[in-house]
Protein backbone atom coordinates (compact mmCIF):
# COMPACT_ATOMS: atom_id res chain seq x y z
CA UNK A 1 0.00 0.00 0.00
CA UNK A 2 1.48 3.31 -1.01
CA UNK A 3 2.28 6.04 1.46
CA UNK A 4 2.30 9.50 -0.08
CA UNK A 5 3.90 12.56 1.48
CA UNK A 6 2.72 16.12 1.08
CA UNK A 7 4.34 19.43 2.11
CA UNK A 8 2.06 22.09 3.54
CA UNK A 9 2.26 25.44 1.75
CA UNK A 10 1.52 27.22 5.03
CA UNK A 11 3.70 25.60 7.73
CA UNK A 12 6.11 23.78 5.31
CA UNK A 13 5.89 20.55 7.34
CA UNK A 14 5.42 17.17 5.72
CA UNK A 15 2.44 14.90 6.35
CA UNK A 16 2.31 11.24 5.31
CA UNK A 17 -0.86 9.49 4.19
CA UNK A 18 -1.53 5.81 3.64
CA UNK A 19 -3.67 5.49 0.52
CA UNK A 20 -5.72 2.31 0.59
CA UNK A 21 -7.46 2.87 -2.74
CA UNK A 22 -5.68 4.94 -5.40
CA UNK A 23 -8.90 5.09 -7.45
CA UNK A 24 -10.75 6.84 -4.60
CA UNK A 25 -10.53 10.66 -4.60
CA UNK A 26 -8.19 11.92 -1.90
CA UNK A 27 -7.77 15.48 -0.64
CA UNK A 28 -4.86 15.83 1.80
CA UNK A 29 -5.10 18.07 4.84
CA UNK A 30 -2.02 19.12 6.82
CA UNK A 31 -1.85 17.15 10.06
CA UNK A 32 0.07 19.95 11.74
CA UNK A 33 -1.92 23.10 10.94
CA UNK A 34 -5.04 21.87 9.09
CA UNK A 35 -4.26 23.73 5.87
CA UNK A 36 -5.70 22.30 2.64
CA UNK A 37 -2.96 23.68 0.37
CA UNK A 38 -0.43 20.85 0.10
CA UNK A 39 1.95 19.72 -2.63
CA UNK A 40 3.03 16.15 -3.16
CA UNK A 41 6.74 15.53 -2.58
CA UNK A 42 9.01 12.72 -3.66
CA UNK A 43 9.52 10.53 -0.65
CA UNK A 44 12.54 8.67 0.56
CA UNK A 45 12.29 4.93 0.73
CA UNK A 46 11.30 3.76 4.19
CA UNK A 47 12.58 0.43 5.39
CA UNK A 48 10.94 -0.99 8.48
CA UNK A 49 13.57 -2.23 10.91
CA UNK A 50 12.98 -4.45 13.88
CA UNK A 51 13.20 -2.87 17.31
CA UNK A 52 16.26 -5.02 17.99
CA UNK A 53 18.06 -3.63 14.93
CA UNK A 54 17.18 -0.04 15.88
CA UNK A 55 18.51 -0.56 19.42
CA UNK A 56 21.71 -2.13 18.05
CA UNK A 57 22.24 0.94 15.88
CA UNK A 58 21.84 3.22 18.89
CA UNK A 59 24.24 1.08 20.94
CA UNK A 60 26.97 1.45 18.32
CA UNK A 61 29.66 3.77 19.79
CA UNK A 62 30.13 5.48 16.41
CA UNK A 63 26.57 6.82 16.75
CA UNK A 64 27.78 8.90 19.72
CA UNK A 65 31.00 10.18 18.12
CA UNK A 66 31.41 13.93 18.35
CA UNK A 67 28.71 14.46 20.98
CA UNK A 68 29.55 17.30 23.33
CA UNK A 69 27.28 17.01 26.37
CA UNK A 70 28.00 20.68 27.17
CA UNK A 71 26.63 21.83 23.79
CA UNK A 72 22.80 21.82 23.64
CA UNK A 73 22.79 21.71 19.83
CA UNK A 74 25.02 18.63 19.85
CA UNK A 75 22.75 16.91 22.36
CA UNK A 76 19.64 17.91 20.37
CA UNK A 77 21.10 16.34 17.24
CA UNK A 78 21.59 13.03 19.07
CA UNK A 79 18.10 13.20 20.61
CA UNK A 80 16.54 13.76 17.20
CA UNK A 81 18.50 10.85 15.76
CA UNK A 82 17.40 8.63 18.64
CA UNK A 83 13.79 9.66 18.10
CA UNK A 84 13.97 8.88 14.39
CA UNK A 85 15.53 5.47 15.06
CA UNK A 86 12.79 4.62 17.55
CA UNK A 87 9.98 5.96 15.37
CA UNK A 88 9.13 8.83 17.69
CA UNK A 89 8.24 12.27 16.40
CA UNK A 90 9.07 14.91 19.00
CA UNK A 91 11.08 17.59 17.17
CA UNK A 92 9.19 20.46 18.81
CA UNK A 93 9.88 19.09 22.28
CA UNK A 94 13.60 18.66 21.54
CA UNK A 95 13.80 22.16 20.08
CA UNK A 96 12.13 23.59 23.19
CA UNK A 97 14.58 21.77 25.45
CA UNK A 98 17.53 23.05 23.40
CA UNK A 99 16.25 26.62 23.58
CA UNK A 100 15.82 26.31 27.34
CA UNK A 101 19.36 24.95 27.74
CA UNK A 102 20.82 27.67 25.52
CA UNK A 103 18.97 30.37 27.49
CA UNK A 104 20.37 28.87 30.69
CA UNK A 105 23.90 28.96 29.23
CA UNK A 106 23.47 32.59 28.17
CA UNK A 107 22.20 33.52 31.64
CA UNK A 108 25.13 31.70 33.28
CA UNK A 109 27.59 33.49 31.01
CA UNK A 110 25.98 36.86 31.79
CA UNK A 111 25.87 36.09 35.52
CA UNK A 112 22.07 36.24 35.60
CA UNK A 113 20.12 33.87 37.86
CA UNK A 114 17.90 31.19 36.24
CA UNK A 115 14.18 31.99 36.48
Amino acid sequence: MPIYEYRCQECRRISSFLILNVNHPFTPVCRHCGNHSLERVISRVHVRLSEETRLERLADPSAWAGVDENDPKSVAKVLKKMGQEMGEDFPGEVDALVEEAMDSQRNDAAGEPDL
